[in-house]
């Protein structure tokens, strides 16, 4: 392996350590009020959620442009991704989870993916170089570089900077195949530029990485399988996001104007074969969700892109919201339904479908899944055709308006971890009593784009 690269990771004692207990002061607080009930930042829940703790972001991520992204989890960790880099949470105790380092890194999305002792961070926005001392600099410039940076977390206190590999239109998400000895990281990017040199159009494919995990310093774009070889149906090229189901040797992503089934039993050369489209009510096909048994998929829509109000009359039910598809033997994928929350919110919160995971429960399809400032959802899509909402938590408008909200809301051993935009982390739990067994499913690593079959407790 070669020499670890330079890092600032902040010292825990300038940070807020310790998440705020907070169940005991809303116990009668916000029960039943909701959407547009709510006055700024006031808390709004459904009686089966509550709020146990929040950490807010702090240091270099405490201001209103260093957004609080994407989640991964292992063992008793929780590593949050910032705009301004990730942090690493101590969630052993999850009502009063503790950040162990705040590793600063900048660079756009930065979303996370854990892997025994490595983190793989998406960069998606062009910077002068690598480091993670880098400025932002036009990707008109051949020089600029984007893509993944790998991280040794095997000391949760002490991240090191192993390596970085650059793709072509840089990294705004990523997902893991695991490989035994071998990651192959599925990198999914978007907008080329006739202007940018390292992001030309039409880009319709992703980058497939390879990360011997003994040397991880060597880790290569081995692959660029185009997907899209008439050109997809949107004029900008790419995926947004993709979920794989390593067990099933399948991978559903969400590629702007299309959806996606992909056979990645050779994990080098992914081939798409289903492909559906929605050009009625769809505008930004976002991320995917299947269930545990790989019989169903949840696409989301990202209307006005995480910035816009779409959570409201005037917007209705089925745009900005999932997509619920039935997932046949020979990977045909069916329309049932779409489900959005009941909830309006003002037309000062950006609200629209997020990311979210499953609730892992015997005989049902259930989830929980983030709406930016629309909070979090609680929902059963058993019934295909009837998905209805169980529980949900939220604030109200944020003061003065900003960009905010629940950025990813994923369940793990027992409760809800939702990153917040501007508040930082949040931990909920669900008390729903049929919920209640999915806290006994085992969970030792989680990321909720490579998902694992979870074993079900009757």
């Amino acid at each position: 392996m070669r020499l670890m690269r330079t890092l600032v990771v902040t010292a825990i004692s300038a940070l807020a350590t310790t998440g705020v207990g907070v169940a005991a002061a809303q116990a009668d607080d916000g029960v039943g009020k909701s959407g547009t009930q709510l006055a700024p930042d006031e808390i709004g829940r459904s009686a089966n959620v509550e709020l146990l703790a929040n950490v807010p972001k702090a240091g270099a991520f405490a201001s209103n442009t260093a957004y609080g992204t994407d989640i991964a989890f292992s063992d008793d960790k929780a590593y949050v991704g910032n705009y301004n880099g990730f942090t690493v949470y101590d969630i052993s105790t999850p009502a009063s989870p503790k950040v162990l380092s705040q590793v600063n890194c900048p660079g756009s999305q930065n979303d996370v993916t854990i892997s025994g002792d490595l983190l793989y961070l998406s960069t998606d926005s062009s910077r002068t170089d690598d480091s993670c001392e880098s400025a932002s600099q036009s990707a008109s410039i051949k020089e600029s570089w984007e893509g993944i940076k790998i991280f040794d977390v095997s000391n949760p206190a002490s991240p090191e900077y192993v390596a970085a590999v650059e793709t072509a239109c840089g990294s705004h998400t990523n997902t893991l195949v695991p490989g035994g000895d071998t990651d192959y990281i599925y990198v999914s990017s978007y907008g080329p530029r006739s202007s940018y040199p390292d992001c030309q159009p039409p880009h319709d494919a992703i980058s497939v990485i390879e990360v011997p995990k003994a040397s991880p310093a060597d880790a290569k774009v081995v692959s660029m399988p185009v997907l899209f070889p008439d050109g997809g149906y949107t004029n900008t090229s790419g995926c947004h996001d993709i979920t794989a189901y390593p067990a099933k040797k399948i991978a559903a992503g969400a590629c702007m104007g299309d959806g996606i089934i992909m056979d990645i039993s050779d994990p080098v050369n992914p081939t798409v074969i289903e492909r559906v489209r929605d050009t009625e009510n769809f505008a930004f096909w976002h991320s995917a969700t299947f269930n545990n048994k790989a019989t169903k998929v949840v696409f989301t829509d990202e209307l006005g892109g995480g910035a816009g109000a779409t959570c409201n009359a005037a917007v209705g039910p089925t745009k900005g919201a999932n997509g619920i598809y039935e997932l046949s033997a020979d990977n045909r994928l069916t329309f049932k339904s779409y489900f959005k929350i009941p909830r309006h919110q003002f037309d000062s919160e950006n609200c629209v479908a997020h990311n979210g995971s499953l609730i892992p429960v015997q005989g049902r399809d259930v989830m929980v899944q983030a709406w930016y400032q629309g909070g979090l959802s609680v929902w059963d899509f058993t019934d295909t055709e009837n998905p209805r909402e169980l529980g949900y938590f939220e604030r109200g408008p944020l003061t003065p308006q900003d960009l905010g909200g629940s950025w990813s809301a994923y369940y793990y051993k027992g409760y809800i971890y939702s990153s917040d935009i501007q508040k930082g982390l949040d931990v909920l739990r669900v008390t729903d009593p049929n919920l209640r067994k999915a806290a006994s499913v085992p969970m030792d690593e989680l990321n909720v784009q490579s998902q694992p079959v979870y074993q079900l407790k009757k």
